[in-house]
């Protein structure tokens, strides 16, 4: 208790007073970066620095007048949702040359700035490092031509650098995802949804080219593409190389039938193989092929493979109707997601913290995501590991991710395929989320690949009861990544009540292991499982929970399948309730949303839309915080903000209903504001599943198939599987900065049965952020920040 209380004294001392601060961004542009411009002007004058926009990158800096201006709380209303970067960015040749670099300097001597956040690429922050490490000289160089004098060097002797990747890319090293990169996804796989249509329609086969420049982030899903599509030529050997992160991972989200990426070029005879597993599908009733193409890709002689090349090979060999389509610059634009609005929000938070904390001997860093959280890493480390292009070997998570694509990034005819006589039974439970599909066609076709018989069980454990049991081949998911809700079926049905005839039928077809996919019912259904195992030898068998609900309030993970989805689903129609009222006089919205008793959604959405107000079941409210909030807002639209924003969990407090806080708002602001209230519904359960839930749940449940797998192999035998330990019973979840596999029964005492949520959330740590930049003054615990890491460097194991 000590610790938090000093951690947040140690937040209240960072006074930004006496300081200013300039934020740039540089380089290509990337959807989110205005995210993190508000959310370092805003926290920059919470703290009581000065801050200043440095338009149009570097150029701006280096030409200074009106390119540097100061910021106010108000100009960076309005700009969360917009795409692009709106104090423009530019790719300045002057910059590079050390009189373009002493000009910079003199325009930020001038202003007093010597704290910079610069958002770009690796060259944007390599450039910035150089700056710094310059500085000194070019203050000497400033005080000798006479622009300055001695007290202004004195004055202005120190230049802090803090970075943040701002790239559709994700290419730089350190970082888990770039600002951009999720949204950049998000238009790819909003194109191939649309023309996966048309292109079923008439039966046409369409080659996509996507953009992307070389990335050190592709192995996590290397292995998991080519396990489920098998058309990825691979070299024989482990080998240094990286990939175009946004073409393998859209064409794992969108379910592609071939990927084309230059790091790892086909070896001779591609065409025909591509050809024959086209022909392949084609005969097994799929009216549509999907082949994406990096830019830039080539065969192993190095020669181009154009988009154009694969539409007269597959016109020429198989005779398909085939079209082209080039995304191009498509993938920059539009809003940003959720996920980079929310990752911006919080690397603009940090950097600010991170300059605050800085002194003469603090290296420049970068503010990075690892896992779930923000840590600050040396700059220049994290540029010389893309330059060296290297970065896949020190990969925090690479050695897993090798020894899992060594073992099974081959592919096989079924013939060949190992036979494991093991059954797998898959099934979902709960209310329906986005990515429920995605999971379950991954789980059944590693579980294939693994010599496991698949079985696929209907309608949750209502099904299972009443014997909907039947095999799923490596066909019958075909086409399921994309789509949303849940196709097996799910039902809330807990086991307690049918344990004899759930085992009756584990015995009728031979179920040596479940994998259940859901949110808090499926955590109590593999409890109420594990506690029968004294009474049913039936259920003593490895059993696995892959977390997916839009509540996110399972314990034991960050994050569940789902909740990205209905985030986006919040965010967007939050945009266009605000944008409702444009050109109308002051108004506020209320709006409720789900999520039980969890405020997940609530939180982390009002975060990402920029609400002005959240309230939440965790912190609880009474009639005076209304109060203070009705009269916060009131003054805030005083000053020329137009448009506020309130968000309430639908169980966040059992008096003060929506109904009540929208006729407490519309009476309290007559004269000033009026109110508008939207009840969201289920609108946020429904829809095609974002890119990183397709994704997040095929990874998790080829984990959970290959943790079957071992248990399985560990438990068997005389003749028969049996496995009655804790760790025989377990939830895969993300913890922080790893995946865990954790047993349900040590689970219970971190749960709140009652009301359905953890005892602990991670996300309560982010409440504060939304205060903050929403003008509350506020607490905010900082016990993770401040920590400068290196670069972990895990070196794999020899390869047998």
């Amino acid at each position: 208790m000590a610790k938090q209380q000093d951690t947040k004294k140690l937040f209240e001392d960072l006074s930004g007073a006496g300081k200013s601060i300039g934020v740039l961004t540089s380089g290509g542009d990337a959807q989110g970066m205005n995210a993190a411009v508000r959310a370092v002007v805003r926290m920059g004058i919470y703290v009581g620095a000065k801050v200043y926009f440095i338009h149009e990158g570097y150029q701006g800096m280096v030409d200074g007048g009106d390119n540097i201006e100061e910021a106010s709380w108000e100009s960076v209303s309005s700009m969360l949702q917009v795409g692009g970067t709106v104090i423009g960015s530019a790719r300045c040749k002057e910059f590079r040359s050390h009189e373009g670099r002493l000009k910079a300097a003199h325009q930020l001597v001038l202003r007093g700035i010597t704290n910079l956040c610069v958002i770009g690429g690796d060259g944007s922050l390599t450039g910035a490092n150089l700056f710094r490490e310059e500085w000194s000289g070019l203050l000497e160089e400033l005080v000798q031509q006479g622009l300055i004098d001695e007290e202004a060097a004195q004055n202005n002797s120190e230049l802090h650098i803090v970075g943040m990747v701002g790239s559709i890319d994700n290419d730089f090293c350190g970082t888990d995802m770039t600002i951009g990169t999720d949204s950049a996804l998000h238009r790819i796989i909003e194109v191939v949804d649309a023309i996966m249509t048309t292109a079923q329609s008439h039966q046409r086969t369409f080659v996509l080219e996507v953009m992307g420049r070389h990335c050190g982030y592709g192995m996590t899903f290397i292995f998991i593409y080519s396990l489920l599509y098998s058309n990825v030529c691979v070299f024989a050997c482990v080998c240094v190389c990286v990939c175009r992160y946004l073409a393998l991972v859209s064409a794992l989200a969108c379910g592609a039938d071939w990927v084309l990426i230059p790091e790892m070029p086909p070896e001779d005879g591609w065409e025909e193989h591509m050809c024959q597993k086209l022909s392949e599908n084609r005969a097994d009733k799929k009216r549509l092929n999907i082949i994406i193409v990096a830019e830039g890709a080539i065969d192993c002689h190095n020669k181009p493979i154009t988009t154009n090349h694969i539409k007269e090979l597959v016109v020429s060999c198989l005779g398909f109707d085939t079209r082209v389509t080039i995304l191009g610059h498509v993938q920059r634009g539009g809003t940003p997601s959720a996920f980079d609005r929310i990752l911006a929000s919080r690397m603009g938070v940090e950097a600010v913290l991170a300059l605050l904390e800085a002194s003469d001997s603090t290296p420049a860093c970068v503010v990075s995501l690892c896992g779930n959280q923000a840590v600050r890493l040396p700059l220049m480390e994290c540029v010389q590991m893309v330059s060296a292009y290297v970065s896949l070997i020190f990969c925090r998570s690479f050695e897993n991710n090798l020894n899992t694509y060594k073992l099974l990034s081959y592919h096989k005819a079924d013939s060949e395929l190992p036979n494991s006589s093991f059954n797998v039974a898959v099934l979902n439970v709960g209310a329906p989320a986005a990515g429920m599909n995605a999971a379950v066609r991954s789980a059944v076709r590693v579980g294939i690949k693994e010599g496991h018989k698949m079985f696929a069980v209907n309608d949750g454990f209502e099904g299972f009861y009443n014997g909907q049991i039947k095999e799923i081949t490596w066909g019958d998911v075909a086409g399921w990544t994309g789509q949303g809700g849940s196709i097996l079926g799910t039902k809330r049905t807990l086991p307690a009540k049918h344990l004899d005839k759930i085992a009756e039928q584990i015995r009728i077809h031979n179920i040596n292991a479940l994998l259940v996919i859901g949110g808090f019912e499926a955590f109590e259904c593999l409890l109420q499982l594990y506690e029968a195992r004294t009474s049913h030898e039936d259920f003593c068998i490895p059993m696995c929970m892959l977390p997916a609900t839009i509540s996110n309030n399972v314990p034991g993970t960050d994050l569940s399948i789902g909740a990205d989805t209905s985030l986006n689903a919040i965010v967007e129609t939050c945009d266009r309730i605000k944008q409702s009222a444009s050109g109308t006089k002051r108004r506020v919205f209320i709006i409720e949303t789900m999520g039980g008793y969890c405020g997940y959604l609530a939180s982390v959405g009002g975060l990402a839309a920029g609400a002005d107000t959240v309230y939440i079941y965790e912190e609880p409210f009474d009639i005076r915080d209304l109060q203070s909030n009705v009269e916060h807002l009131t003054e805030k639209m005083k000053t020329g903000i137009q448009r506020g924003l309130v968000l309430r969990n639908e169980n966040s407090n059992e008096n003060f209903t929506t109904d009540f806080i929208y006729q407490l708002y519309s009476e309290e602001g007559k004269g000033v504001f009026d109110c508008r209230k939207n009840v969201l519904g289920h609108m946020q359960q429904g829809g095609a599943p974002s890119p990183f839930d397709r994704n997040f749940g095929t990874k998790i449940a080829a984990k959970a198939i290959q943790w079957i797998s071992r248990k399985l192999k560990e438990s068997y035998k005389d003749g028969k599987v049996f496995a009655n330990t804790e760790d025989t019973a377990c939830l895969l979840g993300m913890r922080r900065r790893t995946m865990a596999f954790q047993p349900v029964v040590q689970l219970k005492d971190e749960t709140d049965f009652a009301h359905r949520i953890p005892k602990e959330q991670w996300w309560l740590k982010l409440h504060p952020l939304m205060k903050i930049l929403a003008k509350y003054k506020t607490s905010y615990d900082v016990s993770d920040s401040g920590q400068l890491e290196p670069v972990t460097r895990v070196r794999p194991k020899k390869a047998d």
